[in-house]
């Protein structure tokens, strides 16, 4: 397994990812930490991580093209040419359960060839339980959202629309090269995970959420926006923000 790091100015963050990374129960994979044009030391505290932790296989890479597609889509890449069978992704403001690369390994194991993971709010950030709860059900509500969305409807798909979590997903890379993968595109344009989400619907009905894949993912958008217009920038950019990357 490979996974793609995509990290842009996440020197606050980035190094509890890569620890919930190395402590990790399964531990055959290679992390492909791919730096975006960080301006701060994303770079150094991933390069010194990799150093303290000489078992782990950890690469940094450099994707002059900003945009989360682009920089995900390096990283993937990066590990199917290197032979990698099973790719996933996660982002550099995650932490991924323990159990994470265990439970997608057994995702593949069923015969899934893309596994969407659930996503979760980190407990690091101040979230009240109350707003936890919120939280998680405006996730389900844009995951009902998605299936009802004429966009993610067409004659052409092979089975319904799937909510993809881009910080929390797997992909067989023969799929992932089979379907064009991530668009290289920038966040502010186009959200590339429901974009894989929707090639994938055209190749293969081997696809599902396994809510037991868990990704503990940054509410930054959330306090810095109000979970209404959160809602509204994932619902097609119905909200546009002038700053799109918060830290």
């Amino acid at each position: 397994m490979s996974i793609a790091v995509p990290a842009l100015n996440e020197e606050k963050l980035i190094r509890q990812t890569l620890e919930s990374l190395a402590a990790q129960q399964h531990k055959d994979f290679t992390v492909v930490v791919v730096d975006n044009g960080s301006t701060d030391r994303s770079c150094e505290i991933a390069a010194a991580f990799a150093a303290e932790h000489p078992g782990m296989d950890i690469r940094l890479l450099h994707e002059s093209q900003k945009g989360t597609g682009a920089a995900a889509d390096t990283g993937m890449r990066f590990g199917a040419r290197h032979g990698a069978t099973w790719l996933a992704r996660t982002d550099a403001d995650c932490l991924a359960a323990p159990d994470w690369t265990e439970r997608i390994v057994a995702a593949f194991g069923e015969g899934l060839e893309l596994v969407a993971g659930q996503l979760l709010p980190r407990k690091d950030e101040g979230i009240t339980a109350g707003e936890r709860r919120l939280m998680l059900l405006a996730v389900e509500v844009a995951s009902l959202f998605g299936r009802i969305r004429p966009g993610n409807k067409g004659k052409d798909y092979l089975g319904p629309y799937q909510m993809l979590p881009g910080c929390n997903m797997a992909i067989t890379a023969e799929l992932y090269l089979r379907s064009g993968g991530f668009p290289r595109s920038r966040i502010e344009d186009l959200h590339e995970d429901r974009a894989l989400s929707n090639r994938v619907r055209k190749l293969s009905r081997a696809y599902a959420l396994r809510r037991d894949v868990v990704v503990y993912g940054s509410s930054r958008r959330v306090k810095a926006w109000g979970l209404k217009n959160t809602l509204a920038w994932y619902a097609d950019h119905r909200y546009k923000p002038e700053v799109v990357d918060i830290r």
